[in-house]
């Protein structure tokens, strides 16, 4: 069997022949590539517009520009952080535990991220601040958007998310709007048409170099490092756009539908083929399909560590679900994720939707589509103040995971600059 194993090896020469295509300056798509990336500047100036649209001073004047009632608010915020108002990891943990919180060695190098999914609009953070603070809760670490980019952009939403995310020290992670779903493929419509989905309704013909054009956009006017990525194409661009030296990140979605650990080992090698010389690799996040299990999870936590990506790539899990349009109810993954928090390292708790018996007796339960409406339509359905409903009780079963995790000795990462003696990952 080692004999027959050692056939897998693959030998330098075809390593060269790829590296032959990917330094061909004829190679049409290396070159509309390597064009598209000089319209930005060299990675060295594209880095630096990065940085300088991401410093909250440049995020407060586009505030300022197109919804100036929100600097209040981000003011507050930042009051609120300097004041320490947040309940810290060590007095939360004690509130759980009582006296046992000073004698338990909690899991710290397995620590769980907490993240909600969808962060949608700005005047849904100071609620959950306010009742982080009333109720001595978490603001969870990380947030996921999955709004249109242009309306967001247009009203003020966007940096003044990204502004907020920093002030709370939690990271924040984008949906391109090339993400497959804005007519890339023109034969695809409703459910008459739901088998041409099931490939994915990908990002066809010029639209894989659209979707690096468009994060190249934000990431250099606005700040915007971390978005979805959806399809093979794009997850190569990617790779190869950092291998260049510009500073994107990148978490593989849910929808690309990663479901064994074959299929992972494929994502990774790749990564590993394109990372930099001191190991760092732009997929820092990989979101698993809905449908894996622990196992899973445990044997590609092997290969990761082997390929030196345990803490560059964190896996993305979902322990809940939105109630409506994409998986069967109830779906409720706690008692797997605190199986696996205890030796698998670098993961995130992903909540997608709140505590099904919670979230199914809403009169507007989560629903996935909910993330595909207009801003203006939402209003005039009277359906505002339902969707942060939602959004809340998201952010309260990311509380009760850290409930869970807490109880069982295990770590969190929540809002690292509010929860002061937080863990320094």
């Amino acid at each position: 069997m080692d004999d027959l194993q050692k056939r897998l090896e693959i030998p330098a020469s075809q390593l060269g022949a790829v590296n032959q295509v990917l330094l061909d300056p004829h190679s049409q798509v290396m070159k509309d590539f390597m064009d598209l990336v000089a319209r930005y500047g060299t990675p060295e100036e594209i880095n630096r517009k990065h940085k300088e649209s991401r410093k909250l001073e440049n995020l407060y004047k586009l505030v300022q520009e197109r919804a100036p009632a929100y600097i209040k608010d981000l003011d507050w915020l930042i009051d609120q952080r300097n004041r320490c108002a947040f309940i810290s990891v060590a007095d939360y943990r004690k509130q759980i535990l009582g006296e046992k919180a000073a004698a338990t060695q909690f899991k710290d190098e397995y620590a769980v991220t907490l993240e909600v999914s969808a962060l949608q609009y700005f005047p849904w953070i100071r609620p959950m601040a306010e009742q982080a603070i009333a109720e001595r809760t978490l603001v969870p670490g990380r947030f996921i958007a999955v709004r249109k980019m242009k309306e967001s952009e247009s009203d003020g939403d966007l940096p003044a998310i990204v502004a907020a995310l920093d002030i709370m020290g939690a990271s924040f992670v984008e949906t391109l709007d090339t993400k497959g779903t804005d007519g890339s493929n023109p034969h695809l419509g409703g459910p008459a048409t739901i088998t041409g989905y099931f490939g994915g309704i990908g990002q066809p013909n010029e639209h894989a170099l659209a979707y690096i054009d468009e994060f190249l956009y934000y990431y250099t006017h606005y700040g915007v490092q971390h978005v979805l990525n959806f399809n093979a194409g794009t997850i190569l661009l990617g790779f190869m756009l950092y291998k260049l030296g510009v500073d994107i990140q990148f978490k593989i979605s849910v929808f690309f539908g990663s479901d064994n650990p074959y299929h992972a080992l494929w994502i990774m090698a790749m990564a590993k083929l394109f990372s930099r010389p001191d190991g760092s690799s732009p997929l820092i996040g990989f979101n698993w399909s809905n449908s894996i299990d622990n196992k899973t999870m445990d044997l590609t936590a092997e290969f990761r560590k082997a390929l030196g990506f345990e803490q560059v790539i964190r896996f993305e899990h979902h322990i809940t679900e939105t109630q409506k349009s994409i998986i069967i109810q109830p779906y409720d993954r706690l008692e797997e994720l605190i199986e696996a928090a205890d030796h698998v390292a670098n993961i995130a708790a992903k909540h997608e939707g709140g505590v099904p018996e919670v979230d199914a007796a809403r009169a507007h339960p989560s629903d996935i589509l909910d993330y595909f409406r207009d801003k203006e339509e939402v209003i005039a359905s009277g359906d505002w103040d339902a969707l942060q409903i939602n959004f809340m009780d998201k952010v309260a079963a990311a509380n009760r995971s850290a409930q869970a995790l807490t109880e069982h000795g295990l770590s969190f990462i929540a809002a690292r600059n509010l929860h002061k003696q937080n863990l320094n990952k």
